[in-house]
């Protein structure tokens, strides 16, 4: 029987949850733990990108006004054409080294609002778009302790508001859609050079609500892109603007891109030598058909409850519906390198926009994609930070999610409001980074880093691992794509499960991995990429590696 005090415990912590207003927790949660990183970085991270060095690149918009950082040696932006501050000494992005701790000021000369990315195969981050003097430019961060954002006037054809990117076997940028627009571009410009007219992105489009920005966009393994906006999908073949599928709307046809605000992920890429490698897509959550025009009348409905899965390369592709434990709208879906999915961050009524949210989801849930359906859910330990719209999450080297953003409101606001802007950084620990699992625990000891792998090869990982048995069934190798994330949609984000051919003991707990690198850019576009080794489910830390 349990102690009177461990009761006493536990009875305070329920009440201590359930005393916190519309915050939507589970009090006996699973796994996981959090911690804070900073509790001011300046600016909230509206935008999240890890690049090759452990930094990641966060911006939030040039229009809230100052921030609470300041751009050093005095330096300041002038944009006349700014609409809320011409000159501004603050700054609107930082940079946060991860194993540091530490962050510095960037300067963006544009509007950055609700913009989009991808990193290029050289590991450069390509931002593009944006609100006002912003939506047709194109900026350029390179990977080096003191770089800074290069921007390229008129980069775009289109203004780019609300856009979706991905990169190409062929080493491009496409860009898909935004306000307004019902087409698609490339960059660099170096085939073409004009927007191409993409008419599923009217057909998507709700009037006065629209519900088809953000499209999810996934590089398909046939070298397609499956686009998926409102509450249906096509597989696209970009090189001759050809529709080679139209895939059925999903079943009760809720929408569930942006305002709606659900989120996608391409699910982990297994069995890399087959013929015909399957691929898969999950979108989980959004708000429910009327919820912006409710919330604008202060009634704010429940998020949708429901996932949708689809396997795309299936010749009579369906939507198969499973129910997630816990409504969310505006939440992020994070690959894990085990390939498990992290649901995070998010509300449980109501949709985005500015005050329009409620209900805080604090506890992340677990998604298994192995498991049997109905047991693919668990529930994780909750955050105490509500992080809204305008919040973001990224995977890092070490395992940990990255967790930041969260405002809102149309400036930062830190008084007098339900939700008040957050500019913290924290980071969630999935449970495989338990004390409990350090023996299983890979360590990667050869190599440091592999920068030029190619297509198509085998290389050999040397790790250690101290458990008393290793089973060669139970280790993998796996390759993560970091992902660009903003509006619930990690762009780019991809994760290759490359397994092993040979797991070979060589002494004092060190074994010698062998695995195949991804046969083609289709299934896995040249650039960098974090390399994983994993047994029983517990992952090392990565190692950078190129593959081109």
């Amino acid at each position: 029987m349990a102690s009177p005090s461990f009761i006493f415990s536990i009875l305070l912590l329920h009440f201590l949850f359930a005393s916190l207003p519309s915050h939507r927790t589970l009090t006996f949660a699973a796994d996981g733990s959090w911690q804070l990183l900073q509790k001011s970085v300046g600016i909230s991270a509206m935008h999240m990108q890890l690049l090759r060095n452990d930094r990641v690149i966060m911006f939030d918009r040039t229009d809230f006004g100052p921030s609470n950082l300041l751009l050093p040696n005095g330096k300041c932006r002038n944009d006349p054409t700014d609409t809320a501050l011409q000159v501004d000494c603050t700054a609107h992005s930082v940079e946060y080294d991860v194993f540091a701790n530490k962050f510095r000021a960037l300067t963006v000369q544009t509007d950055v609002w609700c913009s989009s990315g991808a990193i290029m195969p050289d590991g450069n981050l390509f931002q593009t778009g944006g609100f006002n003097d912003g939506e047709r430019r194109v900026r350029v961060f390179s990977p080096c302790r003191t770089c800074d954002w290069n921007e390229i006037p008129n980069g775009l054809t289109a203004k780019r508001w609300y856009a979706s990117n991905h990169i190409l076997p062929d080493g491009r940028q496409i860009i898909v859609g935004g306000r307004g627009q019902f087409n698609y571009e490339f960059i660099p410009k170096n085939i073409v050079s004009n927007k191409i007219n993409l008419p599923f992105l009217s057909e998507t489009n709700d009037k006065g609500i629209e519900n088809n920005l953000y499209p999810f966009v996934f590089l398909n393994v046939d070298g397609n892109l499956f686009i998926f906006a409102n509450n249906r999908a096509i597989l696209f073949d970009y090189l001759n603007n050809i529709v080679v599928k139209k895939y059925p709307m999903i079943p009760g046809g809720e929408p569930r891109s942006y305002p709606s605000t659900g989120s996608a992920v391409l699910l982990p890429l297994k069995n890399l030598k087959a013929t015909a490698i399957e691929a898969e897509v999950l979108v989980c959550g959004g708000a429910p058909k009327g919820s912006y025009l409710q919330s604008l009348k202060g009634t704010f409905m429940a998020a949708l409850n429901t996932c949708a899965r689809i396997k795309i390369t299936d010749p009579n592709p369906e939507w198969v519906m499973e129910t997630m434990p816990l409504a969310r709208v505006m939440g992020d879906m994070i690959l894990l390198p085990n390939g498990n999915v992290l649901l995070i961050n998010g509300a449980g009524s109501g949709t985005a926009g500015w005050e329009q949210g409620r209900d805080p989801v604090l506890s992340p849930v677990l998604y298994q994609p192995d498991n049997n359906i109905g047991s693919r859910f668990e529930v994780q330990n909750p955050t105490t930070i509500p992080r809204m719209y305008h919040s973001t999450a990224a995977l890092l080297r070490d395992g940990r999610v990255l967790v930041g953003g969260s405002n809102p409101h149309a400036f930062y606001n830190f008084t007098g409001v339900l939700f008040p802007t957050e500019l913290s950084l924290e980071a969630f620990s999935p449970a495989y980074l338990d004390a409990k699992f350090d023996k299983m625990r890979p360590t990667i000891i050869a190599p440091k880093s592999m920068s030029g792998i190619r297509y198509r090869k085998k290389y050999t990982i040397q790790v250690v691992i101290n458990s008393d048995k290793v089973d060669e069934s139970s280790v993998s190798v796996t390759m993560f794509a970091p992902a660009f994330n903003t509006h619930s949609f990690s762009m780019n984000q991809r994760l290759l499960v490359l397994g092993n051919e040979k797991v070979t003991a060589v002494g004092n707990s060190i074994y010698n991995i062998e695995a195949t690198t991804p046969k083609s850019g289709n299934v896995a576009p040249s650039g960098f990429y974090l390399l994983f080794v994993v047994h029983q489910g517990i992952p090392s830390q990565g190692i950078w590696v190129r593959l081109h």
